[in-house]
């Protein structure tokens, strides 16, 4: 069995390295089903540091570097690996929250399995989303301890049996004491022993506020500090926390006592400092650990550990293996010390039961678990391995709610930006908002009378009929106080208002919102054939069309659909060339609302051109966004120019609420199923079919999150996605409410 490892590795100075490390050579040398088992590593370098890794290193990853995650999925993919094993830890990998991992994960075509280091009880959003998609994508999770099993259920709803609890290994190595003691010249002492890396959550001042009352006793004694502080503690606080705690050891008058060793030792010199400790102490802060490779060690070495409870110490010092302290709590921890100092024997039991059961959980025994789990986790697979494949599932969208559009909206309109779920008061309205978010609740009332749509309504056509002005223009923006900051808002604004009232006037619930909406319609009409902005026109084509669905006979306005059409069609013919075969000379926003709108006046206008661009625009779009099985929509960040490169961030839901559009009017267009198919594969972008493998839908707020950054998620939720996620979901509600129908016609 082959088998690829992603992890830190040394010579990086990292715990889950020296894990990973450890793990590779504990499969390596395990008994292999089919011989000898075979490794390759691929390990994650930290902010453009480079290492002079072993041979077993194939391939490395750069931390912040998106692309080089994609190319270690391809490397795995070719390797001749079995299986993949990911050490995970939040801070490894790069991105929010480590985010950039998940699109490796979710490209490898091998099995998967995944040890977690940390499982948070109360994670972040991010953290969270993070978390919950790599368990599904892995074929089994790996965790240390008991508690971190019961958090993935309770917590993140991983099926139990997909769980496997091995304990954390430790190197089969052993030192005699006195001789220990003697190479460190600490014969005479009491050795009391911290190790791994420092930072303020490690609660050494807690130690060090409980020592004035033990060495007033035991004046021999001496408690040593091992280890650097930690690289990313470095970053952001330089040395802050060990001059505090040098600083706390002269004023409690100690410094006989205490010794700094500001190293990262090797296995073996690290269990050679546990040997020659009397009682060794993890005196950590809080109990959000789920794994302590430091504790593990220590009982591996047989040491006394005197240890507070958080959740991977309460399991592993029990049935007499250690002892306990409450946090933070110096007086009792002085008073553990004393207990074990003045009783030899009740040190040496402890010792014993320790070493006794550190016996059991050595790297060779643990390496042979683990290789048992993976042989199990390939045996499983098939033999050729099955690409994820999207499956139209309408039980598996979150219910359709209106929640967030409710909390965002006031008695003047919608509001056009939030902070996370919080509306932003400071931002005030916008006409393009006001305007999706009518279109959304018509479609709302349209599909099943929804009362809250009915009564939302109202709000946002007077709004958009407040912000026409006398010529039939509209402005834009409009403050928190109501006063207006623009004079004429964009053309797009202005179209994406047509598209709203177009789809009012082939959709109104009553006489009153259809005469109003008539009204702003007309007035604005005379300015159709002024628009110069591609997507102006493509959003007034749109509402047009909608309009002319109760409305075919009206000839007047069918000729401003096809001087509009053939403005679009003008646009291709100057910029498409053999291998582009597009409207600009650029990728840029809201790009499949121009094969849209050709589509949409191919239903009226009965030209082959027009379809034809329609159809041809929309496939060279799907090339570049749907190539990869899923959508990967062009980022905003630097767009994509015709001799350029396409931009991966900032995706935005309007780009993928388009896609969905386009899709659904080349199904009304053809009846061809296929596009149902590529409907609904743009709408699970929203739901984490994306480049980054996380979903945007906020299953609290029941808001959509902003966009897709190079860092992760934009958190924020303001109105413009999600109405483009609400538009969207109730796009493919009507999609398969029409194939269904299609199909029963067929039967």
């Amino acid at each position: 069995m082959k088998i690829s490892f992603i992890g830190t590795f040394p010579p990086r100075e990292c715990g889950i390295g020296t894990f990973t490390k450890n793990l590779f050579d504990a499969m390596l040398a395990a008994p292999g089903a089919d011989g000898p088992n075979q490794g390759i590593v691929v390990a994650i370098n930290d902010h453009e540091q480079r290492y002079d890794y072993p041979k077993e290193v194939k391939l490395t990853i750069r931390q912040e570097e998106q692309a080089d995650y994609l190319e270690a999925a391809n490397f795995i993919n070719i390797s001749g690996a079995d299986v993949c094993i990911l050490e995970h830890e939040f801070g490894i990998f790069g991105g929010q929250n480590g985010i950039y991992i998940l699109p490796l994960l979710y490209r490898l075509k091998i099995p998967l399995i995944v040890t977690l280091h940390t499982v948070l009880k109360n994670p972040s959003y991010n953290e969270r989303a993070v978390l919950t998609e790599i368990c599904k994508i892995a074929q089994s999770v790996v965790v240390m301890s008991q508690t971190a099993v019961d958090m993935l259920v309770a917590e993140y709803s991983v099926p139990e049996h997909k769980i496997a609890q091995i304990a954390h290994g430790v190197p089969d190595i052993q030192f005699d004491q006195l001789l220990a003691k003697k190479e460190f010249k600490l014969s005479s002492k009491h050795v009391l022993l911290t190790f791994g890396f420092i930072g303020r959550n490690k609660g050494i001042e807690t130690v060090l506020k409980a020592l004035p009352a033990v060495v007033s006793k035991y004046p021999n004694l001496v408690y040593i500090v091992l280890g650097k502080t930690h690289p990313n503690v470095i970053r952001h606080s330089g040395e802050e926390y060990r001059i505090y705690l040098m600083g706390l050891v002269k004023k409690l008058g100690i410094e006989k006592h205490v010794i700094f060793l500001n190293e990262f030792i090797d296995q073996s010199e690290l269990f050679k400092y546990l040997s020659a400790s009397d009682i060794y102490i993890t005196p950590y802060t809080n109990e959000a650990q789920i794994t302590s490779g430091t504790l593990s060690y220590a009982i591996g070495a047989g040491s006394a550990v005197i240890s507070t409870p958080y959740w991977h110490a309460a399991e592993l010092l029990s049935e007499g293996r250690g002892r306990l302290f409450p946090f933070n709590d110096e007086q009792a921890l002085s008073e553990v010390f004393l207990d074990l100092l003045d009783n030899p024997q009740v040190m040496r039991d402890l010792r014993k039961n320790a070493y006794d059961y550190g016996r059991e959980i050595t790297w060779p025994k643990i390496g042979e678990k683990y290789a048992q789990l993976a042989s199990k986790i390939v045996a499983e697979q098939p033999d050729e391995w099955v690409e994820k494949e999207m499956i139209l599932d309408l039980l598996a969208l979150p219910p359709f709610l209106l929640d967030h559009v409710q909390r965002l909206t006031d008695d003047t309109g919608i509001i056009q930006h939030a902070k996370y779920g919080i509306p932003n008061l400071k931002e005030g309205y916008c006409l393009d908002d006001n305007a999706r978010a009518l279109l959304m609740v018509l479609m709302t009332y349209k599909r099943n009378k929804h009362p809250l749509a009915l009564k939302l309504s109202p709000t946002y056509l007077s709004y958009i009929n407040y912000m026409q002005n006398p010529d039939g223009a509209f402005r834009n923006f409009l403050s928190f106080n109501r006063n207006f900051l623009d004079e004429v808002g964009s053309e797009d604004s202005f179209g994406r208002a047509i598209w709203s009232l177009g789809y009012l006037l082939g959709n109104a619930p009553n006489d009153a919102y259809y005469q109003t909406g008539r009204e702003i319609f007309f007035d604005a009409a005379p300015n159709f054939v002024k628009l110069q902005s591609i997507r102006s026109i493509a959003n007034t084509i749109v509402g047009i069309c909608h309009y002319m669905k109760s409305n075919p006979s009206d000839e007047g306005m069918k000729e401003i659909l096809r001087q509009l059409a053939n403005r679009l069609v003008a646009d291709y013919e100057i910029n498409s060339t053999a291998d582009w075969h597009w409207f600009e000379s650029l990728l840029a926003y809201d790009n499949a609302f121009l094969p849209l709108a050709l589509l949409h006046a191919a239903e009226f206008l009965n030209d082959e051109k027009v379809e034809k661009i329609a159809f041809e625009s929309m496939d060279f779009l799907s090339g570049i966004t749907l190539r990869n099985g899923y959508l990967s929509v062009v980022g905003n960040e630097k767009w994509y120019n015709k001799d350029g490169e396409n931009s991966m961030f900032a995706q935005q839901p309007l780009d993928a609420l388009a896609m969905v559009l386009m899709f659904h009017q080349a199904f009304q267009l053809t009846k061809d199923q296929a596009y149902i198919r590529q409907l609904y594969t743009c709408f699970m972008w929203f739901l984490g079919e994306n480049d980054l493998r996380i979903s945007l839908y906020d299953f609290e707020t029941k808001g959509c999150c902003d966009g897709l950054e190079s860092y992760g998620v934009n958190r924020n939720q303001g109105a413009e996605s999600t109405l483009a996620y609400l538009i969207s979901h109730l796009s493919v509600l009507e999609a398969f409410e029409e194939v269904s129908n299609l199909e029963a016609s067929v039967v």
